[in-house]
């Protein structure tokens, strides 16, 4: 019927006709149920990331304190390995035998990537990590562990930890570079004193081949009360276990 018609005879046209209470209600459940399901996917993913960079940092430690016990020497600065580590067709490279794990200034052995192949050969540490020569010079798939972001591990003596001018020489671990901060403060939380620039986890500035993480990214602050600048969102990131 025409609408004049029908406003003739008394009748109303038909409005259009919307949500119900009860459909707006779902429509709300369902929006809210599926950013709860991001966020909780997104926590997953944080938290496995975070469980696998303190697992990584664990074995290496452990395999370290275990190369020292059995051998009485530090894993890539050990002068005996040729003698007494099974390293395939071609005997293992040797350290110097210093006391330190050293990181080859110019033309000299990179004791901190033939520590990688010590301990995959002593059986410590699993993955088969490999130094063909003593003229290898920088970190690759084949001879150097990376963390779940791509960042190259190291094992070595320097002072290349803190937040400012470092001048102590330690073992440590470097945990690699391209680490976002807040997984790095979780980590230093559940480990550590959660400060980057005190405790057994600090920040350190090692890139590996990357860019190098700074301090003005990751720290609040140069400080040892500094904490972990999560406000930033910086994605490059890195940190360093000192070793006893």
């Amino acid at each position: 019927m025409p609408l004049r018609s029908r406003t003739k005879l008394g009748l109303r046209p038909r409005a259009s006709r919307g949500f119900t209470i009860i459909e707006s209600a779902l429509a709300i459940l369902i929006i809210g149920l599926t950013t709860q399901g991001v966020l909780v996917g997104q926590q997953l993913i944080t938290n496995a990331r975070v469980r696998s960079l303190m697992a990584q940092q664990n074995a290496v430690e452990a395999a370290f304190y275990s190369f020292q016990d059995r051998y009485r020497a530090f894993p890539g600065d050990y002068a005996a390995a040729s003698a007494n580590l099974d390293c395939g067709a071609s005997a293992c490279l040797n350290g110097n035998g210093n006391g330190r794990i050293e990181p080859g200034p110019a033309g000299q052995l990179h004791e901190d990537i033939l520590a990688w192949h010590h301990l995959t050969a002593s059986g410590l540490l699993d993955g088969e990590y490999r130094m063909f020569n003593s003229t290898v010079a920088s970190p690759a798939f084949d001879n150097t562990p990376t963390n779940a972001f791509g960042g190259y591990l190291q094992i070595v003596s320097d002072s290349v930890w803190g937040y400012g001018s470092n001048t102590a020489v330690r073992h440590n671990v470097k945990t690699g570079d391209l680490i976002p901060v807040a997984i790095l403060a979780e980590v230093d939380r559940k480990i550590d004193d959660g400060l980057p620039g005190s405790g057994r986890l600090q920040f350190s500035t090692y890139a590996g081949l990357a860019d190098a993480p700074t301090v003005s990214s990751c720290m609040t602050a140069a400080s040892p009360a500094a904490s972990w600048n999560i406000a930033s969102g910086e994605g490059n990131c890195g940190a360093a276990t000192l070793l006893y």
